[in-house]
């Protein structure tokens, strides 16, 4: 954050939105630790209903206050911090938040869990605890009556029992389902407020849903039980208008148990297609569990899907847009590095992905990559790496090989998404381990280093990357390193080891190995330079959408009870059907999201309407290539290149010993950054973990190719 009294005023901003929403979500979480007690539902329940229920919201209007609104209110509070955090180019490092969550030493590096630090394990026991303690807390009030219900409805005991467990799972697993969508939303303000991404919280969503899943399954046997052994089977196949719909759950369920059954460790990496589209069934799942609680319980999982929404109609407007397709770089180890043209108001940090899409391939398959490109040394590039392995990148690798490629490649983009920032100069040295393509966020994290050594005057890490591939040829990767672009690289600041380990091969192989073939795609005027969604402030846009969305959805349903429903209805909820009042607010929902987003992203198409004339009108000018120059081969012989390779120490045959690598480096403060198989990320976090030095900095970065 710059310095003078803008900087302490932002710094005093700050706090107060930290704190603001600190104090906001502690007491969000103490309603949910208070929810299954006596104390809630018998007195504290009746008294806000009796206070906020109206013949405008009626009781959706007090479970919207309560479980909707504080965490849409720190979604906006953590946009406008963002945004204001942008502005002024603040260091998100120095924030208490990601302080608490960048303690990433670890502590468990193998087992189901994958790796987990000390901060993660915490707030994961804390969450145990929460259910814990969500379901003994629903059990024991309810066993309290199992006597007397038992006597009353002529069954016995354990079966009434079994009726009430079954009930308290169900209302133990909502919590769970309030978590599940927030990891997934990969442009969300909360995640990024509190210093993480979508892609490093997947595992999160991984363990979230086995635990929502594992509830929910428990909770149906135990109510299928139950009615078997009362003679009560035909509920099964009961709908009621006012209470509980069980054969929407029932439905629920079953898309529930597919998306769980297709999302299996390996049913998903073999048929990643089969889980992708199964994942789908999440629409089916929320719809028909709404209709099966009602909207008035569901808004108890409203917020985080109401985010999810927002960030997927977002990312569907962005997606309708194709990107003009620049270059392609083909590589001799099967790697292709994909060049688009950039809006020069867009920028990310280094890590970032984007997910991509090419039509002539199939119109409905989306991947990400990581993004290779700096958007400080490459104002209007933005490019990606993209190794042939599976069916997708081995067509995609097929088209551009060819000895006669397409002159254009049509593509869209979504995203990219990363961290709002990075502080690698926070470090004396950044140890680098990469397996395979894992080099990829690699190559953005020196391209940054570069960067910052050519152009400022602070003291920029020692750079020491470790990088294992199985042939030889695949040394080219390390090529990408520096980019193709006409600016003059100064790497005399630049203090990089590089060590490059083949470890199927024990012999080089110099042919073709510095030929880089090169095709230069045409350009189309319908195509637009890779942009943010929402233009340069897009977590002010956001913050505006979140609010105003969520404004138009109160007006609406406000609306439709007081002047509809409340006339029938009276706030009994025994006249009015239930589905159907269900179906007009998820209805709202919709609607108010399409509005506000779709008002936001026209405006800002609007205004890079002139930056892309301009793309256009330069295009114009220039000269059209013939057919024969659109394809040529490089030798990578400029100085900067000799430097890289001068740099580099190729190890033939070996496996690189890493615990001696990384035990030099204990005196020393080192940020450890892994990338690759997940075998090396779980070495990697081993040998961090046994050592004692607290100056060792661990983060597996996840990535794409």
């Amino acid at each position: 954050m710059g310095s003078g009294p803008s900087g302490a005023a932002m710094k005093l901003v700050a706090a107060v939105m930290t704190f603001l929403s600190m104090v906001v979500f502690l007491g969000y979480m103490m309603i949910w630790s208070m929810k299954s007690t006596n104390t809630f539902y018998l007195h504290w329940w009746p008294d806000v209903l009796k206070k906020t229920s109206s013949t405008y919201l009626g009781e959706q209007g007090t479970t919207t206050l309560i479980y909707a609104f504080p965490i849409l209110f720190i979604a906006t509070i953590g946009s406008l911090y963002l945004h204001l955090e942008k502005k002024y180019d603040h260091d998100h490092s120095t924030r208490f938040i990601s302080r608490i969550i960048l303690l990433k030493r670890p502590v468990i590096t193998k087992g189901p869990l994958g790796i987990v630090s000390w901060t993660e394990l915490t707030f994961l026991a804390m969450f145990v605890a929460l259910l814990v303690w969500s379901m003994y807390s629903y059990t024991h009030n309810m066993f309290a009556f199992a006597a007397l219900e038992a006597a009353q409805e002529k069954f016995q005991a354990w079966e009434v029992k079994l009726r009430s467990a079954a009930l308290g799972l169900g209302l133990a697993g909502n919590t769970c389902l309030a978590f599940l969508f927030f990891p997934v939303t990969r442009g969300s303000s909360i995640l990024q407020f509190v210093g993480l991404t979508s892609e490093a919280s997947i595992k999160y969503h991984i363990w979230l849903g086995n635990i929502t899943m594992v509830i929910f399954t428990a909770h149906g046997l135990s109510y299928i039980t139950y009615w078997s052994h009362t003679h009560q089977i035909s509920q099964m196949l009961k709908w009621d208008k006012f209470v509980v719909a069980n054969v929407a759950g029932e439905i629920a369920l079953l898309a529930g148990l597919v998306m769980w059954a297709t999302s299996l460790g390996r049913i998903r990496r073999k048929l990643f297609e089969l889980f992708y589209y199964s994942h789908h069934l999440y629409i089916v799942f929320v719809i028909f569990y709404v209709f099966h609680v009602g909207f008035a319980e569901s808004c108890l999982i409203l917020p985080g899907f109401y985010l999810f929404l927002i960030d997927r109609y977002l990312r569907s407007l962005q997606s309708q847009q194709k990107v003009r397709s620049v270059a392609a770089r083909i590589l001799p180890c099967e790697t292709v590095e994909l060049n688009f043209s950039k809006s020069s108001g867009l920028s990310y940090a280094p890590t970032s992905i984007a997910f991509i899409n090419v039509p002539s391939i199939s119109r409905i398959q989306w991947h990400p990559f990581t993004v290779t490109s700096n958007s400080n040394m490459d104002s209007d590039k933005l490019s990606i790496v993209i190794k042939r392995e599976g069916s997708w990148s081995h067509k995609l690798y097929q088209i551009l090989s060819s000895p006669s490629p397409t002159n254009r490649l049509e593509v869209a983009i979504e995203g990219p998404y990363g961290p709002p920032s990075t502080n690698f100069t926070r470090y004396e040295r950044l140890v680098l381990v990469s397996g395979g393509s894992g080099i990829t966020p690699f190559i953005s994290i020196i391209r940054e280093i570069i960067f910052k050594s050519s152009t400022t005057s602070s003291k920029t890490p020692r750079i020491h990357l470790i990088c294992a591939f199985k042939k030889y040829v695949d040394l080219t990767m390390l090529d990408l390193l520096l980019p193709v672009s006409g600016t003059t690289l100064d790497l005399s600041r630049l203090h990089l080891q590089i060590e490059a380990y083949i470890t199927r091969e024990t012999e080089s192989k110099t042919e073709s190995q510095n030929s880089i073939r090169t095709i230069l795609f045409r350009p189309n005027p319908s195509d637009r330079p890779v942009s943010a969604v929402l233009g340069p402030d897009s977590w002010l846009w956001l913050g505006a959408i979140i609010s105003s969305s969520f404004i138009i959805f109160l007006i609406l349903i406000g609306l439709l009870t007081r002047f509809y429903i409340y006339p029938i209805d009276h706030n009994t909820n025994m006249k009015y059907p239930v589905p159907a009042s269900s179906a007009f607010n998820m209805l709202f929902v919709c609607i108010a999201i399409t509005i506000a987003a779709s008002a936001a992203f026209l405006w800002n198409k609007r205004e890079n309407a002139k930056e892309t004339s301009q793309i256009r009108t330069t295009d114009m000018s220039t000269p059209a290539l013939s057919p024969t120059s659109l394809v040529y081969e490089t030798e990578l012989e400029s100085l900067p290149h000799q430097s890289l390779r001068q740099a580099t120490t190729v190890h033939l045959g070996q496996r690189p010993n890493l615990k001696k690598i990384l035990s030099e480096y204990k005196e020393e403060k080192v940020g450890v950054y892994v990338s690759g198989p997940r075998t090396m990320r779980q070495e990697v976090a081993a040998i961090c973990s046994s050592f004692s030095a607290d100056n060792l900095h661990f983060e597996s970065i996840s990535f794409s190719w």
